[in-house]
């Protein structure tokens, strides 16, 4: 700061009438010494009298903007003509590495004492044991006096000061420490509180949060001076450190209890490895401007990390967590507190007074409140949800012990009646048996009599007897032949399965007639009738499933009825069925025969290798292939939308 003939500042008068001042920027100049060794009387001296800059209007902000520099403070003051107490100054940055103050003696006006404490020294050098610096300003009655304020630091503190009386002191003292023990008793119940939760519900969420709040009390207690005072009032060091250290632990205590209250690492994995690697890289570049460079501006580093956590919490939000808006509402409060801390550290004196001081300490008591609430609705939410997915499991297992039961009692019935058709079954091969037999002695008699009546007819009846075994046993042999190849001529077969309409009817009682269906598209399990004859449409995607879906007969480029038969034939001759025998039979071209029989005997040889497979099983075993039906459900995947 230089400036010839820069207007010196006001003179400040003091009375009773009004017990504390704000020192206003008219009220106070500055000058910068860049090297550090100037002394009271080199400031003193005309020569450096005159670079004193009057704040009010200056353009400079009201801190100390070079941490490398040292800045004095020139303050004017008039004192009133009766005046039996003592007036105090008091500096509200308790983070000055160190401060001098310069009074004249008592008689004279030009020899100067000093009393130097500051941040960087014991505790024990402040002239007043008080979390803040408090300077004794001895009566003067009448007299214009000017102070002076050496101040050195290597943060960007601000100069704003405070008058006292010596009669409104104390119960303005009073006043902040009861205020300031309430807020601090809030902060040791909330952590009490859910330490208590935590122990109880085993949920590592509210471990964050009392960390977190720990780490904010750790904050306050460095920026109210209070720590200094009572805990550490023998380290300086260590009260550096620790200041900081603090916002440092505050910030990746946050981010912890964030990243577990919001479910950042299932909910939005990829800005939660984002948020990550910027705590970190946000961490290293505050440990190296705290430890090497001394900027003065590492505030500013925390605005990425804490800006992309209140992202995460929206976004979050939006994915459907509700108890995020939460976090939002107390992280708002936090940053409208936080914008008057950092107008004060840049020296802007925006809405300065002592609710926008004490503001961010309102704001983080609501936070943590807030914050508390926010966790428990979570886990409400959690339980809540737990029950409900409990309830619907029992009532799951409920139907499912209803299907059971109804199933005995089927079971149950279809025993009944079994019994019930075998005893008349019984009943009934043992009264045919009975009527053969008597039948067979009726014959026997006759025959009897008719050989003793009729000798010359004997050796025609032997005759005839032994032609008549003969055509019985070849008859037998045919009929045996017939029955082990299964032979059915397409006529007889078309009588059973006249049309199409028949074999879709027969094909569509395979598929959904013994089993639940379930939509091949969206595995939804309910279905309706659709335009297509016997087909089923999805009630939930409208997929619509045709009879001939997911069996041999899909995409079938001949009749229906045809292809059934040359099922039947090829699953009856076990495969040893020629195509073009297949091709005369069912009057179809030789190559549509042979490409029609290659994917019957591909299905055949699949149910063969089947584990299921049983000799002699039914031929519809084969006409529901499965490979069809994954063919089928890998097409409808490889189609757009």
């Amino acid at each position: 700061m230089q400036g010839a003939h820069a207007a010196p500042e006001d003179t400040l008068a003091v009375s009773l009438a009004r017990p504390g001042l704000y020192l206003e920027e008219n009220y106070y100049s500055v000058l910068e010494d860049p090297s550090g060794r100037l002394s009271i009387a080199d400031v003193q001296s005309p020569a450096w009298a005159r670079r004193f800059i009057k704040m009010r209007d200056s353009g400079h902000p009201p801190n100390i903007e070079h941490p490398h520099s040292a800045y004095w403070l020139r303050i004017t003051v008039r004192h009133p003509p009766i005046e039996t107490t003592a007036w105090y100054l008091e500096l509200y940055d308790s983070h000055i590495g160190r401060a001098v103050f310069f009074r004249p003696q008592l008689g004279t006006t030009a020899t100067y004492d000093s009393v130097a404490t500051g941040a960087a020294l014991s505790f024990a050098t402040r002239p007043h044991p008080y979390k803040n610096f408090l300077f004794d300003l001895p009566p003067r009655p009448g007299q214009t006096t000017t102070y002076y304020l050496r101040l050195r630091s290597d943060t960007r503190t601000s100069f704003r000061a405070m008058l006292h009386s010596g009669a409104g002191l104390i119960p303005e003292l009073s006043l902040q420490y009861w205020l300031l023990g309430i807020f601090y008793g809030i902060l040791i119940i909330m952590v009490l509180y859910n330490l208590i939760l935590y122990f109880f519900l085993k949920e590592k969420t509210y471990l964050h949060y009392v960390l977190y709040v720990l780490s904010g009390t750790l904050l306050f207690l460095t920026e109210d001076g209070l720590g200094f005072q009572y805990l550490w009032s023998r380290g300086p060091g260590l009260n550096h450190f620790i200041g900081a250290a603090a916002p440092v632990l505050l910030m990746l205590t946050f981010a912890n209890y964030a990243s577990s209250f919001l479910d950042t690492a299932s909910r939005l994995p990829a800005l939660h490895r984002i948020g990550r690697w910027v705590i970190g890289a946000s961490t290293t570049l505050l440990a190296l401007d705290a430890a090497l460079v001394h900027s003065g501006f590492s505030f500013w580093l925390f605005l990425l990390p804490y800006g992309l956590l209140y992202y995460i919490g929206f976004k979050a939000y939006k994915t459907g967590l509700r108890p995020a808006r939460y976090l939002l509402l107390a992280q708002a409060l936090v940053a409208t507190s936080l914008l008057f801390l950092i107008m004060r550290k840049l020296g802007i004196n925006f809405y300065s007074n002592a609710y926008t001081v004490y503001s961010l300490n309102v704001a983080f008591v609501l936070e943590v409140v807030i914050l508390s609430y926010a966790l428990g609705e979570k886990l409400k939410g959690l339980m809540d949800m737990t029950l409900l997915t409990q309830s619907r499991l029992l009532k799951q297992l409920h139907k499912k012990q209803e299907a059971q039961h109804r199933l005995v009692e089927q079971m149950r019935e279809n025993q009944e009646l079994k019994d019930q058709l075998n005893t008349e079954l019984e009943a009934l091969v043992a009264q045919r048996t009975a009527e053969l037999r008597r039948q067979n002695d009726t014959v026997a008699a006759r025959n009897r009599e008719l050989l003793e009546a009729n000798s010359l007819l004997a050796l025609q009846s032997a005759a005839i007897e032994k032609l008549n075994s003969d055509l019985s046993r070849d008859l037998h042999a045919e009929k045996a032949a017939r029955i082990e190849a299964r032979e059915v001529d397409f006529g007889e077969f078309s009588q059973i399965y006249p049309d199409k309409d028949a074999c879709l009817r027969y094909l569509a009682d395979l598929k959904w007639g013994q089993s639940t269906y379930r939509c091949r598209k969206c595995g939804h399990e309910k279905s309706c009738e659709a335009r297509e004859p016997y087909a089923r449409r999805c009630t939930r995607c409208r997929y619509v499933e045709s009879a001939t879906a997911g069996t041999l007969l899909q995409k079938c480029k001949f009749s229906i009825v045809k292809a059934m038969y040359a099922v039947f034939l090829l699953h009856a001759h076990k495969g040893n069925y020629s195509s073009s025998e297949l091709a005369r039979v069912l009057e179809l071209r030789q190559a549509t025969s042979w490409a029609f029989a290659q994917k019957v005997l591909a299905a055949l040889q699949r149910r063969l290798q089947a584990p299921d497979y049983e000799e002699g099983e039914a031929w519809t075993h084969v006409l529901l292939d499965t490979t069809n039906e994954v063919e089928l459900i890998e097409n409808e995947q490889e189609k757009p939308g």
